[in-house]
């Protein structure tokens, strides 16, 4: 006898976090079980009993509210909705960052409804029992973070699709027929978002600009810019408005200012340097004292407040340093011209003016609009040779007038006495607990058509340092100055480092068998100095220093001061570089106001700026890396033959992360292309683990690779594995 089948028991479905959303959506009004179900699209008989008996346990639960018999609405306050921000993985879920949890949120794929990246969002949370991670849903999307995006376009007979390379952007953007303006097959474009239908897929959005075609040098940079929402070039009518500026040196005005044109003062800048936005004097006192002027381009004399010139340079906020070019925040005729501190030129500046004893202590100060006459151009390598070997003769391999030179004595002199003062207040600062990061910067050699030739270092020296040390006392002092009159002013800020990426970095760094001093915010300082001692000059430096640096709380500008832990002040601010940061410009005028007796400006209008700036910073920042890695892909490209010698910088899942030790070109090798052994991810270990062989690769091996495939569009490197470096 053949047995009976029995019938699986159906189970009942829970419409509980749908109806929910439903109400969220539409806080004002009221919703009965019919009009639940006709929005969830369901008519059966058992669906509806459902509905109805989760309605009266969400009211039960006092979720949501009857108004009326039968008739419910959502809460007004609920405890289970939220406002954050969305942050996409590039595996099209997301998490949820709100300061209401300790752990973010996770969204998965289906509960994103049209959420993007960065935007902020409404989210329904669920999963909130003891040992559950989070769940949310995303009820509304309040503000989109951007709207415009660069993607490669593929056009079909009716319509076009965009698609980014950007991992954390899950969908395509649709481009109806009538949209797609000037683009063809494969361009890269800007789109614009306009809309985002309930029932679609997709985004749908309009081509803005053709930036040109992919992989083509031009295009990738400005796609680069596109991305970030940064402009190219200045809108004509701005270029115009500052033509048109006034730029001559008038007798009237250096009347009102302090002459210091007889003062021995110099720059020392990079050596392709257009801008020069510092120079320092020097004079020796009667008393034995040292009178040392920082000298700031008086940027804020020809960019008056409510000119279409000053709106243009607070939105861009800060100039943009791209691999091989500069996108300026002032246009050129102020930039390299009329604010530039160029050598055998008047120039109107703002200073900070410092009295220092022979200990570099501060013993006097002024701060006032003055005139200057730079007697004297260095770069870098001409003012390090100078201190390096006390020789007044340039050498025409150091020098940048293409043959050999002379510098008077004095200048000479000058040179190497503030170079002693600038040790001691670095020392002093080292000291106070200030945090040592000289980061090794990547600099490529390009030939006229902007190509990579090579690549190599930028190390600071003893001409950096001493330049930086006087920018960072003006900047201290003046900060100091207004703070203590308790007035509104533009602070430079940086919190103390997470400590949880501190635990995550000390877990990598055990690994080469360094470790860091949690006790106390002195003892992590001083820890971490010492680290940045040990590392420097080996292979696991730039990981070790990269590691560091992404432990620190990110420095911001704003009115609400907290001082610098980095640095160790109590006091800072950003002075010394108006021809690139706007936040300078501010501080300018804020300090000219209140030296001639102005009374405190209004903070929020200030904190508005503030935001806006360390925005447009981070964006300019990002844009900087991005073109770094796409100079580092490409110089890749034309050496796919070569072995490099690389470190393992990242061990994942999929595969290792390595870095080459020669250009610092970072790339991945996939786990299923290393042929001599199967291997998997052993998370304890953080490394790979060979099935047969047992052997590790693991952070800070070396390990011969080569490239693989360079993709510019990705900016990504991918390597074959060669073999491991078992010398």
């Amino acid at each position: 006898m053949r047995k009976r089948l029995r019938k699986p028991i159906k189970k009942e479905k829970d419409f509980s976090d749908k109806i929910l959303k439903i109400l969220a959506q539409n806080p004002n009004k009221g919703f009965n079980y019919k009009q639940i179900g006709a929005t969830l699209e369901l008519d059966d008989t058992q669906s509806r009993n459902q509905i109805i008996k989760d309605l009266k346990l969400l009211a039960a639960a006092k979720k949501i509210i009857e108004t009326e018999p039968g008739k419910y609405l959502v809460k007004a306050i609920s405890q289970d909705y939220y406002e954050g921000i969305i942050d996409m993985t590039g595996r099209k879920t997301a998490y949820f960052i709100c300061p209401d949890f300790e752990e973010d949120v996770f969204i998965p794929t289906n509960n994103l409804n049209r959420a993007l990246d960065k935007d902020k969002v409404k989210v329904y949370v669920y999963n909130r029992r003891k040992g559950k991670r989070p769940e949310g849903e995303v009820i509304e999307v309040v503000e989109r973070a951007k709207t415009d995006f660069v993607g490669v376009i593929d056009i079909q007979k009716n319509f076009a699709f965009v698609s980014t390379a950007n991992p954390k952007m899950y969908t395509d953007i649709f481009i109806p027929k009538d949209k797609i303006g000037e683009a063809e097959q494969g361009d890269v474009v800007l789109v614009h978002i306009e809309d985002w239908p309930k029932r679609a897929d997709s985004p749908f959005g309009r081509v803005e600009k053709v930036l040109g075609k992919p992989g083509e040098h031009d295009t990738e940079i400005h796609a680069i810019l596109a991305e970030y929402g940064l402009p190219s070039e200045f809108p004509i009518e701005v270029e115009t408005f500052a033509q048109k500026i006034d730029t001559t040196i008038q007798e009237s005005e250096i009347a009102k200012r302090r002459d210091m044109r007889d003062t021995l003062t110099f720059t020392i800048d990079p050596k392709d340097a257009k801008d020069f936005d510092d120079a320092l004097s020097f004079k020796k006192l009667e008393n034995g004292n040292f009178e040392i002027g920082v000298h700031i381009a008086d940027v804020s004399y020809y960019l008056e407040e409510g000119t279409i010139l000053d709106d243009e340079a607070y939105q861009r906020a800060t100039s943009v340093y791209l691999v091989d070019r500069v996108v300026p925040m002032l246009p050129e005729v102020l930039s390299n011209f009329a604010c530039s501190l160029r050598p055998q030129e008047e120039k109107y500046t703002f200073s900070a003016i410092f009295e220092l004893d022979a200990k570099a202590k501060v013993v006097n100060q002024w701060f006032g609009r003055t005139v200057i006459f730079s007697d004297q151009r260095f770069a870098y390598e001409e003012a390090q040779y100078i201190i390096e070997t006390k020789d007044n003769t340039i050498p025409i391999e150091t020098s940048i007038t293409g043959s050999s030179y002379v510098v008077a004595d004095e200048i000479v002199e000058a040179t190497l006495k503030m170079d002693e003062l600038a040790k001691i207040l670095r020392r002093n600062r080292m000291n106070e607990g200030a945090i040592s990061f000289d980061k090794v910067e990547v600099k490529f050699n390009l030939d006229k058509e902007g190509e990579p030739e090579g690549v190599y270092f930028k190390i600071a020296k003893d001409a950096n340092h001493l330049i930086e040390e006087f920018m960072l006392l003006a900047n201290r002092k003046v900060a100091e100055y207004i703070g203590k009159q308790k007035k509104t002013f533009i602070y430079r800020i940086h919190d103390e480092p997470n400590e949880d990426k501190l635990i995550a970095m000390q877990n990598v760094i055990a690994k080469f068998g360094y470790k860091i001093d949690f006790r106390n915010k002195g003892d992590i300082s001083k820890s971490l100095n010492a680290l940045m001692e040990e590392v420097s000059g080996k292979k696991e430096q730039n990981l070790i220093d990269t590691l560091a640096i992404r432990s620190m709380s990110k420095a911001k500008y704003s009115t609400d001061n907290i001082g610098h832990y980095g640095l160790a002040f109590d006091y800072y601010s950003h002075f010394t570089s108006p021809i690139r940061r706007y936040p300078d410009v501010m501080v300018h005028r804020l300090l000219q106001f209140y030296l001639d007796g102005g009374k405190s400006v209004d903070e929020e209008t200030y904190e508005t700026k503030c935001l806006h700036s360390s925005t447009m910073e981070g964006l300019a920042t990002n844009a900087e890396r991005d073109s770094i890695k796409y100079m580092q892909v490409k110089y890749m490209q034309n050496h796919e033959e070569q072995e490099f010698l690389g470190v393992i910088s990242g061990v994942t899942e999929w595969g290792i992360y390595v870095e080459i030790i020669e250009n610092k070109c970072e790339g991945m090798v996939r786990i299923r292309d290393i042929k001599e052994d199967y291997y998997t991810f052993d998370e304890k270990q953080y490394a790979l683990v060979g099935a047969t062989s047992h052997n590790l690769l693991q952070l800070g091996d070396e390990i011969y690779v080569k490239v693989k495939n360079a993709d510019l569009v990705k900016k990504q490197l991918d390597f074959h594995f060669i073999r491991s470096n078992n010398q």
